[in-house]
């Protein structure tokens, strides 16, 4: 199965574009979307999500058109949105319970096996009978990923998910979304370049609402390779540079910069080539986004997706 998406747009009435005209054709497995707030990535989770519409484009689960057939888009949908409320006087069984009812978990029995299998996922089991609003907020977070598994989903979509959680349970959240990857779709958007490094194998960049790249990430770092450049600064003397360079990131270290800047020869003597990062090829992708789309390597992964 995989998720297809047709030239959608978005305007909000306020008059901001928030998707133009975006092209993903996504199968099976962990997919990274990298962006700046603002960038429309939410905004492209919540039209997939069909909790808002497009003006206009396509979104095909399958053989399902989101924009005809929502419901059942929805059925096939776990989706863990960036901000969401809890009914704080229920438990966290009770609540996954309901859920699971309304996802047509009818049969009780299998409903209880259910939650108890997701409530054991997210290390929620032995406080299952807590009202939620005894719950911090990083066991808040892992009862929303709970709830997004709910039914087996096709399709799974998480936002900005690790916020509030430590080292441990981050690890845990996203060994299961790996886990589950290996048969669904799974959307990991987010703003952690290195999480999109380990755990996926196709990604995306979005800014201004529109597709910057869509290749691997190994395809994109490549892309980069023998344009990084880097050198250390005086603070003062940065303003200079980044009138007279296109410089991606800066970095302090005991009072001095280092920059690192983006070009396709060596600026002057005094910089040395780095050897890139995704975070450097994301940089590159956000400053220069005109020069890295046209580099053929992204043409040749994804023909479909022009």
């Amino acid at each position: 199965m995989k998720l297809i998406i047709k030239n959608l747009s978005k305007t909000y009435s306020n008059g901001v574009q928030a998707l133009k005209d975006v092209n993903l054709t996504i199968g099976k497995g962990m997919f990274g979307l990298l962006g700046q707030n603002g960038a429309g990535k939410s905004s492209l989770m919540r039209t997939l999500a069909t909790l808002q519409d497009a003006d206009q484009g396509q979104i095909l689960l399958g053989e399902t058109n989101a924009m005809k057939e929502p419901e059942k888009i929805r059925r096939a949908l776990g989706y863990l949105p960036q901000e969401f409320g809890v009914y704080d006087a229920v438990s966290a069984e009770d609540m996954l319970d309901y859920l699971a009812e309304i996802k047509g978990v009818t049969k009780r029995s299998e409903r209880h096996d259910h939650v108890s299998y997701l409530l054991n996922k997210v290390n929620l089991y032995e406080v299952r009978k807590k009202r939620l609003k005894t719950y911090s907020g990083g066991m808040k977070q892992r009862f929303g990923i709970a709830q997004a598994l709910i039914g087996n989903p096709e399709l799974i979509i998480v936002d900005e998910p690790t916020a509030g959680l430590d080292p441990e349970e981050r690890n845990r959240f996203y060994n299961i979304l790996s886990e589950l990857g290996e048969e669904v779709i799974v959307i990991l958007s987010t703003h952690i370049v290195e999480d999109v490094t380990s755990l996926c194998s196709d990604m995306a960049i979005i800014g201004s609402g529109r597709v910057l790249v869509h290749a691997s990430p190994k395809s994109i770092i490549k892309a980069v390779d023998g344009k990084i450049w880097g050198r250390k600064i005086e603070r003062k003397e940065l303003a200079l540079y980044q009138e007279n360079h296109s410089v991606i990131a800066t970095y302090l270290n005991h009072g001095r910069m280092r920059i690192h800047v983006f070009s396709n020869e060596q600026p002057d003597s005094l910089f040395e080539p780095v050897t890139p990062d995704m975070e450097d090829a994301y940089f590159s992708v956000i400053h220069d986004p005109a020069g890295l789309s046209n580099l053929s390597i992204f043409h040749s992964e994804h023909k479909a997706d022009q």
